[in-house]
């Protein structure tokens, strides 16, 4: 019964946070106009500008911001014991990453859809420009790498989930083209949801694997090549041609994948096997606080977001008004994945008892999506009777469908990053979309193979500094929003405080982790947790000196 308290008690505080606090923030701080006209009609070209339905563009920036993150990361903080991170979750979701996300996408359309680094000479000066967009584009090269790991080693691990994930591509394929033709949404979503449950059940019992040597390379490699090639090819397509109706038909699937397991709850009523708070973690282990704070990152606030929120979302808001359903709920169902994900890995349904427990989380990090997969697919078939191995390749599509929607939506951002800094230095060649496509997937095979090997592995030797530049990046974009309002005359506390918060947690986790990495003589870690909280703390000095100079100007 504890579980059934934890989701009650959740979807209570997020409904107050999407019936009452965005609303509060939408009309009284970025005062949404429904006369503005959005990058999306001003600069409308078919491509990357494109006037789109709310629903649509919801499930776009859901599933691109959500990826694995929201899984992997509660998956792993539950280790503390389960009340911390269910809390951070809630007031994280509903304080933090609602009016971040929301912010973010405000922010940008009012500023002809520009990215948060191009904002940021905007709202700040030239300098911060050129930083910002040092920290933003290390983080997509985190990402985009270590998704690629994550999807190669999940076809691997999980053959069942192949059929299906390459399936939905298929169907958001002809989606998108019915949508474009102006066909009926409702219809469409019903059809494209049941084709994508009907290839899962058929992936289900139809695993497929690559050959053990290919091309000299072993099967995890090889995906992760074959991924990255789709990825270039679909961050060139126009948006409404694959990533807009692939992330909507993704959320769709999501949308009943929480329904699978939140009923799932309701159904069996599993109690929680997982301490509330863990008080037999060894010595050596990381401290609750800050790293509980960097740990969950989406599914409380998370940097990356920004970045989605300010690179594709804001070029396809029809309406300023749908910037509180796209950005807010889009955090709000972020945030009810992350909490459902505590309950699958804190249940009976994953340890029938309290030692078992302690066994799986015997020290920090031995968890993650597996944990999530075999605990909530136990739970799905206890409450709905749904065998286990149809369950399983429900949820392991969930995460691979979820990490290569984000690898689409991030491989397209690397690429607007670069274009950026052909527009700046005057390079014709990174102005190409193209080039500059090649370019960011160069980079990330060049990480992948250069650190990792034949393995293909090496976005994972940057990882580790993933939790605290992501949540740096989260109160630099904080800050940014902070300023503007200021110099708007609009109440600025309710991103101050959250910026404040975050920008202390994230930098004191940085701080441990350089010092982490400088005992274990790792020179390449150090060099970029450095360049990452130098870059932060200028931008802070950056910011600081404009409020001033503003506010000086103002009261002369």
């Amino acid at each position: 019964m504890q579980s059934v308290l934890i989701v009650v008690l959740g979807v209570a505080g997020m409904a107050f946070g999407w019936f009452v606090y965005s609303k509060f923030i939408a009309e009284k701080i970025y005062q949404l106009d429904p006369n503005f006209v959005t990058p999306a009609h001003e600069f409308n070209d078919g491509k990357d500008f494109h006037p789109t339905n709310k629903y649509v563009l919801w499930g776009h920036h859901f599933t691109s911001v959500a990826g694995a993150a929201p899984i992997v990361g509660p998956a792993i903080a539950v280790y503390w014991g389960w009340v911390p991170a269910v809390l951070w979750v809630m007031l994280g979701t509903i304080f933090f990453a609602g009016v971040h996300d929301f912010g973010a996408l405000w922010a940008s359309a009012r500023h002809k859809g520009r990215s948060m680094g191009a904002l940021s000479e905007k709202v700040i000066g030239a300098r911060t420009r050129s930083l910002f967009m040092v920290v933003v584009f290390l983080l997509l090269l985190m990402v985009n790498a270590v998704f690629g790991v994550v999807i190669a080693s999940a076809f691997v691990g999980t053959p069942n989930s192949v059929f299906p994930a390459w399936a939905a591509i298929a169907v958001a394929l002809v989606i998108g083209q019915l949508i474009h033709r102006k066909w009926n949404l409702t219809a469409l979503s019903l059809v494209g949801v049941i084709v994508l449950y009907a290839s899962i059940i058929v992936g289900s019992e139809l695993p497929l694997t690559l050959p053990e040597s290919l091309f000299g390379l072993n099967p995890n490699a090889n995906w992760i090549i074959i991924l990255f090639i789709y990825a270039a090819i679909a961050s060139m397509l126009p948006v409404w041609v694959l990533l807009q109706p692939r992330d909507f038909i993704n959320g769709m699937q999501l949308f009943v994948g929480l329904i699978l397991l939140y009923g799932a709850v309701l159904l069996s009523t599993p109690d929680i096997s997982a301490p509330a708070f863990n008080h037999r973690v060894p010595e050596d282990a990381p401290s609750l606080v800050p790293l509980l704070f960097v740990t969950i990152a989406c599914g409380a606030v998370s940097g990356f977001h920004g970045i989605v929120s300010s690179g594709t979302s804001s070029k396809q808001l029809d309406k300023e008004t749908d910037a509180r359903f796209v950005g807010y709920l889009g955090a709000v169902g972020e945030g009810a994945l992350a909490l459902i994900t505590l309950v699958a890995v804190s249940s009976v349904a994953l340890a029938a008892t309290p030692e078992i427990w302690h066994e799986i989380y015997d020290k920090y990090g031995t968890a993650g999506a597996g944990t999530f997969i075999q605990g909530g697919a136990q739970m799905i078939y206890n409450g709905w009777g749904v065998p286990i191995n149809i369950s399983t390749t429900i949820l392991a599509t969930m995460v691979v469908l979820f990490a290569g929607t984000t690898m689409d939506s991030g491989v397209r951002l690397q690429r607007y990053i670069i274009q950026e800094w052909g527009e700046i230095y005057g390079l014709e060649f990174l102005k190409n979309g193209i080039s500059a496509t090649l370019f960011a997937v160069a980079c990330c095979l060049l990480l992948a193979f250069g650190a990792g090997g034949a393995s293909g592995s090496g976005g994972l030797t940057i990882w580790p500094l993933f939790g605290s530049t992501n949540q740096i990046l989260a109160g630099l974009t904080l800050l940014i929003v902070s300023v503007m309002l200021i110099k708007m005359g609009r109440p600025a506390r309710y991103t101050l405080i959250p910026m404040v918060f975050v920008m202390i947690t994230s930098s004191w986790a940085a701080v441990l982790k350089l010092i982490e990495f400088y005992q274990a003589g790792n020179w390449l870690l150090v060099a970029i947790d450095v360049v990452v909280l130098v870059t932060s703390v200028m931008v802070i000095l950056e910011a600081a000196a404009a409020i001033s100079k503003f506010r000086s100007e103002a009261a002369g």
